[in-house]
């Protein structure tokens, strides 16, 4: 078991949303063939309203994608010194996986909005935990630009499920280590990430943040003014050799392994190894 951006994943509810059928003492799970962000809605806990992004609505939503991207990001350049680099490796089209470390909150808003900023207003869809979305304004920025809640400790198929479908046409943005790194080096990551990725092959872009876990200190009141900050997006990763193997925790564990890897080479720090 393990966290994936504030979800449980307890490796039976894995198997319920990646075998076709999964059986327990109780419930008999069949997975639904492919289904779009709209068709998902009516599955969901999550009010519908929120599972299609603002820009996916109306030509409000667009004015108000555009509007709060650049409202953000005058806020960020403005108290913070932003670099962004290596952005010409995100594929345009198909399903992409950012696969970032994790240091700050912050992370949530910075790397979708280097993404809009730099490879035009799409959507980066992201599981993330309810408690963000309780902040005035963040919560209903993160929700207008993709980010969907999820129950910390709880096993949620329904957003498993969620995240399978995205995976394969949309960008998504996932954290591996499953939560913020306490002292900022990069942590273990989870398995379930490679199942995902074995499962829906999605294109994965290395990413690294820096900086955001400097801007509020612990003990701090205000936030450090013109602290410098950078997302950093690396060379996409071959793994297609991994999809001819079999479907095992091993194989998961292997994938899971080669991304954080990748994200270290990025970093400049070795990644935590499996015990």
């Amino acid at each position: 078991s393990g966290f994936v951006n504030g979800l449980e994943l307890q490796g039976s509810e894995t198997q319920a949303i990646i075998q076709k059928t999964y059986i327990s003492q109780k419930y008999t799970f069949t997975c639904a063939p492919y289904r779009t962000p709209k068709d998902m809605a009516s599955e969901s806990a999550v009010p519908s309203k929120y599972l299609r992004p603002y820009a996916e609505r109306s030509w409000f939503g667009r004015w108000w994608l555009r509007f709060s991207q650049q409202t953000v990001g005058r806020i960020i350049r403005l108290w913070c010194q932003v670099r962004i680099e290596g952005e010409a490796h995100i594929p345009l089209k198909g399903g992409v996986l950012l696969a970032s470390n994790h240091i700050s909150m912050l992370d949530a808003l910075l790397i979708p909005y280097a993404v809009m900023e730099t490879r035009g207003m799409q959507i980066v869809w992201s599981p993330a935990k309810e408690e963000l979305f309780r902040i005035p304004v963040v919560g209903r920025v993160l929700l207008s630009w993709g980010s969907f809640p999820v129950r910390r400790g709880r096993g949620d198929l329904r957003t498993m499920r969620r995240i399978m479908t995205l995976l394969r046409d949309h960008r998504m943005m996932l954290f591996p280590e499953g939560t913020r790194s306490p002292d900022g080096r990069l942590q273990q990551g989870q398995r379930t990430v490679g199942k995902f990725i074995y499962h829906a092959r999605p294109v994965v872009v290395p990413t690294v943040v820096s900086g955001t876990n400097r801007i509020l200190p612990k003990g701090a009141l205000l936030p450090v003014f013109r602290c410098p900050i950078s997302v950093r997006f690396g060379p996409p990763l071959d793994l297609q050799h991994y999809y001819d193997q079999p479907d095992s925790k091993h194989t998961a564990a292997a994938i899971v392994q080669e991304v954080m890897q990748a994200i270290a080479d990025l970093q400049g720090a070795p990644p935590a190894s499996r015990e």
